[in-house]
């Protein structure tokens, strides 16, 4: 085995990975990566529209002891469940397995892989070392091409697991589609519940699988969308503290929390900008809103739009250059893009309908919204100066899209309606890819809104 030191991986990372590697105890390549001939490469092409799922064999990780099993196990679950909630892999029932997990030690049999079907193999091992820290090691198999397509061990305390499972699962995402992956990252949203006068809105974070939920508020005041910082270590939101509808900072991790600027009237619509400097929001006074953005290092206020529309809900785009958001001033809620200094504004919808909540994409393409026509709501996705748009998704209410930090996947809200007597309305959260397809719920124990997407956990 080769060690990669964590000079290394700051620099690079590994084999292409993420530099959040680093965080954990250390890294170890069980084997070379093998270039294969281009036309043997294992590889999904996601940029098709919708894709067959490759079938993939993913074996209980192994363990000599009880306890190691049983988190090996829980491992390989994880990373069945991340790899198929991709919408682009199919996990093989391990029923169907012929070779045990136990003999994949030395090397797999791979005629008994493709009697299953089974495109790519994933076999592991957990190990428990004297020092208490736990060893976790996947091998990555091409079964038709009969080579090993990677191998990590990963070392870190136990309690770190799921996280290590996530961390898998993206580097297997990466080595078979070429982009990359978006499990190793947690979701900011509004817990909500009680009943429909007095709901009780709680700000909420989570793992993007719905696991480790934790609530950061206590509901006593009001919140609303809240947005994470390009590091994941902080987040901007509205609250509406003593009756004041201030936007907030909050420290993830110390529970910090301080109001951003003095501004003299009602601040809403957060949103860091991509190097974390800065938040741009809207500020209301005398029934009109304009769009502002304070420095956070010298707290300087900045004014980007000054018209007597309603402008709000701006998101940067990638490189901090351009600005998107929502205005009626051309006799409509429609979707507009302007220079980062709030020059050269120029309107970017022209559907039918009305637009709402642009989200620029992480990878600069795209800008997502929310589409109101005919009583029905949509979530779709256009070019930066508007064309191509793509309708995703429709429902009563459907709302809030927000990116995967790879800009293949989609997270919204959607709520169903209440019946006469005021009862069944529910609040959901569901993901999609962009090209319309995988639609599915992310289940959480109470209802749930506005989520926020993080980076790539550092």
């Amino acid at each position: 085995m080769t060690y990669i030191n964590q000079d290394n991986l700051r620099h690079r990372g590994l084999f292409g990975l993420s530099t959040r590697f680093v965080a954990l105890v250390g890294v170890w390549v069980l084997a070379c990566m093998l270039a294969l001939p281009a036309q043997a490469e294992l590889r999904i092409d996601i940029t098709r529209g919708k894709v067959e799922p490759m079938p993939v064999a993913i074996t209980d990780f192994l363990g000599a002891s009880e306890k190691e099993a049983d988190l090996g196990r829980k491992v390989s679950e994880v990373i069945s469940r991340d790899l198929q909630s991709s919408g682009l892999f199919r996990p093989i029932d391990p029923k169907a397995f012929i070779q045990k997990a136990e003999a994949l030690r030395l090397q797999p049999r791979f005629a008994d892989w493709r009697v299953i079907s089974a495109q790519a193999l994933v076999s592991g091992a957990a190990h428990m070392q004297a020092d208490g820290k736990l060893r976790l090691e996947f091998r990555l198999w091409d079964v038709f091409a009969e080579q090993q397509m990677m191998g990590l061990a990963y070392f870190t305390l136990p309690e770190n697991w799921r996280r290590v499972a996530h961390i898998i699962s993206d580097a297997i995402y990466k080595r078979i589609t070429g982009e990359d992956g978006y499990f190793d990252t947690r979701v900011v949203f509004i817990s909500e519940t009680g009943p429909e006068k007095r709901r009780i809105k709680r700000l909420s974070i989570m793992d993007q699988d719905g696991h480790n939920l934790r609530f950061l508020t206590d509901g006593s005041h009001l919140v609303l969308t809240p947005r994470f910082s390009p590091t994941a270590q902080e987040i901007t939101y509205l609250s509406y503290y003593g009756n004041n509808p201030r936007v907030y900072l909050l420290n993830i991790e110390t529970g910090q929390q301080e109001v951003v600027g003095d501004f003299p009237g009602m601040t809403f619509a957060p949103r860091f900008s991509p190097d974390g400097n800065r938040v741009i929001m809207s500020m209301a006074q005398n029934g009109n809103s304009d769009l502002f953005t304070l420095d956070l290092r010298t707290r300087r206020v900045r004014r980007l739009t000054n018209h007597p529309a309603i402008d709000t809900s701006p998101s940067y785009s990638p490189d901090g250059r351009q600005v998107t958001f929502e205005s009626d001033r051309g006799g409509s809620q429609q979707i507009y893009v302007m220079n980062g200094d709030g020059s050269n504004v120029r309107r970017i919808s022209f559907g039918k309908g009305r637009y709402g909540t642009p989200v620029w994409s992480p990878r600069g393409d795209l800008i997502a919204f929310t589409k109101l026509r005919k009583g029905r709501f949509f979530i779709g996705v256009m070019r930066t100066d508007g064309t191509g748009e793509r309708l995703l998704t429709e429902s009563f209410l459907v709302e809030g899209p927000t990116w995967a930090p790879n800009g293949r996947v989609l997270m919204f809200f959607r709520q169903t309606p209440a019946d006469d007597q005021g009862r069944g309305r529910s609040t959901k959260l569901y993901s999609i890819d962009i090209t319309g397809y995988n639609e599915r719920e992310i289940v959480t124990p109470t209802d749930a809104s506005d989520p926020a997407w993080s980076p790539l956990i550092p």
